[in-house]
């Protein structure tokens, strides 16, 4: 595994920039890794690992980066809970363990660091240099990952009756006896609504 400042640097040109929340990612997955005894995830250990992320901010751009998890690998869960947290789940052995990300953090990086006009480098310099205990909070958890989340799972294909589209990994349900996909079945959960042709 690369040192901190090498994943770093990886970090900043992946995501595009380095901040507080990058530097927290990196940190998360290094003991989530750690944890789990898992030293080489791009590697020699990557069907190992299912990382489950609970916010889409920075951090998770930097946690996919150490790990090598990916959404198009099936080995990055997004559960949209808005927490500064990660699972990270050790498929070989059942182990899991969960790091959040304490509250108190940022209190500490301005007790530390109260020379430093800017609190976003108070944040990143504390992140840097807090220990993992300081930083996180850690439990260990059990994961059922279930077969069809798998990554390399094959599944059934069905074509959605009233739209047309194909649909994978079961995501569907049956309405009136009518197997329909997920947005047909409940338009109101849909992120997008139909509208005509702009122009």
């Amino acid at each position: 595994m690369e040192s901190l400042d090498e994943l770093l640097r990886r970090a900043e040109d992946a995501h595009g920039h380095l901040c507080a929340g990058q530097i927290l990612g990196v940190r998360m997955a290094l003991v989530g890794l750690a944890r789990l005894g898992i030293e080489d995830p791009r590697g020699a250990d990557r069907k190992r690992l299912v990382t489950y992320v609970e916010i889409d901010r920075c951090a998770t751009d930097a946690i996919g980066l150490v790990t090598g998890c990916r959404l198009g690998k099936r080995t990055l869960k997004f559960r949209d809970w808005g927490k500064m947290a990660a699972t990270f789940v050790d498929l070989a052995s059942g182990h899991g363990v969960r790091v959040v990300a304490l509250e108190n953090s940022r209190a500490l990086a301005d007790q530390r660091f109260p020379h430093i006009e800017s609190k976003g480098q108070r944040q990143m310099l504390a992140y840097r240099e807090l220990s993992d205990a300081e930083l996180f909070r850690e439990q260990w958890v059990r994961v059922v990952v279930d077969a069809a989340e798998l990554p390399g799972c094959k599944s059934e294909r069905f074509l959605c009756p009233r739209c047309g589209e194909g649909v994978n990994f079961g995501r569907f349900t049956e309405v009136a006896g009518e197997r329909l996909c997920l947005s047909c079945a409940r338009p109101e959960t849909r992120y997008w609504e139909p509208e005509d042709t702009p122009g």
